[in-house]
């Protein structure tokens, strides 16, 4: 993948260098500007929620979400690791709120705790669920789109809530489905060859 983006990084540096020598300074600088904006305002939404999150954590809220997801994150993710369903808890409350970088340190928590548990099953489920992530309310693109002077940066909302809802339904079914058509056939061939 580096070596793509080195390729089209080069030959656009080349066309740029030919066509409008006098503008690839400027661009390259402005480019760069903008990278660090961006970098810096993400920075800054990841700093805010990592600290909601830590808050949250000393205020026991997190126990009690984990408490308020516990059946349906024990029956979705198959598992009675309480330590699990509340850093899965914790996970899918920041990627509903649309800040998934604060939810990665939860779910890395929960897959290690899972893979202790030796629930293959439950891990793939998380990774899933964290790759489509439904967001009631996507705070990191919102955000961007603001700082990037959008006039109505909360417009993708409703798009960014559907989207991600239908992708998350789908990957979690098709997996579910995979899952036991695969245990099916293992049962099959077990009984076949006993």
């Amino acid at each position: 993948m580096n070596l793509i983006f080195t390729a089209v990084f080069a030959l656009s540096a080349v066309v740029m260098l030919i066509n409008a020598p006098s503008d690839f300074l400027p661009a390259m600088l402005d480019g760069g500007l903008n990278a660090a904006k961006c970098c810096l305002t993400l920075f800054c939404i990841y700093i805010v929620w990592m600290g909601i999150s830590a808050v949250a954590e000393d205020c026991r809220l997190t126990q009690k979400a984990a408490k308020l997801l516990y059946r349906p994150c024990k029956k979705l993710f198959k598992t009675e690791n309480s330590a699990a369903i509340e850093s899965i808890s914790m996970n899918l409350s920041c990627n509903l709120l649309g800040i998934g970088g604060a939810a990665t340190p939860y779910g890395v928590k929960a897959v290690n705790a899972l893979e202790k548990d030796g629930n293959e099953f439950a891990q793939n489920l998380l990774f899933i669920i964290n790759a489509t992530s439904v967001q009631l309310i996507p705070t990191t693109v919102i955000t961007l789109r603001a700082a990037a002077g959008s006039a109505a940066a909360h417009d993708i909302a409703l798009p960014s809530l559907i989207a991600t809802a239908v992708s998350t339904f789908t990957g979690v079914a098709l997996y579910i489905l995979v899952s036991k058509i695969k245990f099916k056939r293992a049962v099959k061939r077990k009984k076949c060859s006993t």
